[in-house]
């Protein structure tokens, strides 16, 4: 995330909607280069490290997995190996995409340093993590802080505790966040984004949940300078994240409208724009003589009146031009 650009850094969260499939996650990089996304991230974990044996799986995840398996299981299925990582990286680096993915533990920290990641992304359920941030922080590389499940102060002991470790506070981007999935629009709590960017004075935006995206939009419209949302190729496939994700043609959608309101947002200064410049002199209007007036005569309410074009005095000095002289003769409907 170059602090001098301008754009919103999207980041296209593929996660764990691989399935396991190096193939797939190679599709999903596909999918995110067409939408041209910034990054494209996934998720690096040891699973022995990540979850106990009888740790229970969310609400959601019961609901999009089989009730049988184990947080465990489930989880264990989708972990990525270091060589797998080495060939999604190289082939995001032959489509000029970011790699990026979320470590879950200690060691995925040192796996993602020493393949020489520069941003490192922190998951909610990490935000209370003291030795977990404490080493990402020591990296003193760009970190991206998502706070789903956070309330301000559990925020501001994060960032203490990454910028005491070493990382520049100028290199945060926090995001708000919701970690359920998927969001329910009474829940999604926009406006505490700008909480977070006011409360911090730091870089802010916005890790969607939500089905759909014009919550991200209107993040971009709120003054987000990164979005991070799910996608996948198939909402009904297996697998705990699907149904929340964005399917191709919805994350190309969302890169397109993001970019729109991009441009849209423009400079804040109030003045006309270069494509209706040329229309001041068509929609404006000016004095113009209402009959034939002779020089000498006294202009009145009677023999002016305001019209179209735009291009002759304003109407603004309308108290200035009555009871003045005509300096010439005027044929009905001439400027003054």
């Amino acid at each position: 995330m170059n602090k001098d650009k301008k754009n919103v850094f999207i980041i296209a969260e593929a996660g764990v909607n691989h399935n396991g499939s190096i193939e797939l996650a190679k599709k999903l990089i596909d999918v995110a280069y067409e939408a041209k996304v910034d990054a494209v991230k996934f998720q690096t974990f040891k699973t022995e490290d990540l979850v106990s044996k009888n740790a229970q799986k969310a609400d959601y995840q019961k609901e999009t997995t089989s009730k049988e398996e184990s947080q465990f299981d489930m989880i264990k299925k989708l972990e990525l190996d270091v060589d797998t990582h080495n060939e999604l990286i190289s082939y995001c680096n032959s489509k000029s995409i970011m790699f990026l993915s979320t470590p879950f533990d200690h060691d995925s920290i040192n796996l993602l340093n020493n393949l020489g990641l520069q941003i490192f992304k922190i998951p909610s359920g990490e935000i209370t993590n003291l030795p977990y941030l404490r080493h990402i922080g020591s990296l003193q590389k760009e970190v991206i802080l998502s706070t789903g499940m956070a309330d301000i102060g559990e925020i501001e002991d994060a960032l203490d505790i990454l910028i005491s470790s070493g990382t520049r506070k100028d290199d945060i981007t926090i995001l708000h966040a919701n970690t359920m999935y998927p969001t329910p629009m009474e829940d999604v709590n926009l406006k505490a984004m700008n909480t977070i960017g006011n409360t911090f004075d730091c870089k802010y935006g916005y890790s969607d949940h939500t089905l759909g995206i014009e919550v991200d939009i209107a993040a971009v419209a709120m003054g987000a300078s990164c979005i991070e949302k799910h996608f996948t190729l198939d909402k009904n496939m297996e697998g705990p994240d699907h149904k929340a994700s964005l399917e191709p043609d919805e994350l190309i959608s969302m890169v397109n409208a993001i970019r729109n309101i991009e441009l849209a947002l423009g400079s804040s200064i109030k003045k006309p724009s270069k494509s209706e410049t040329p229309n001041i002199k068509i929609a404006r209007k000016s004095i113009i003589a209402n009959s034939e007036i002779k020089k000498g005569d006294i202009l009145t309410e009677n023999n002016l009146v305001i019209k179209r074009p735009g291009n002759g005095i304003s109407p603004m000095n309308w108290d200035n031009i009555i009871n003045t002289i005509a300096q010439k003769n005027y044929n009905k409907d001439d400027l003054i």
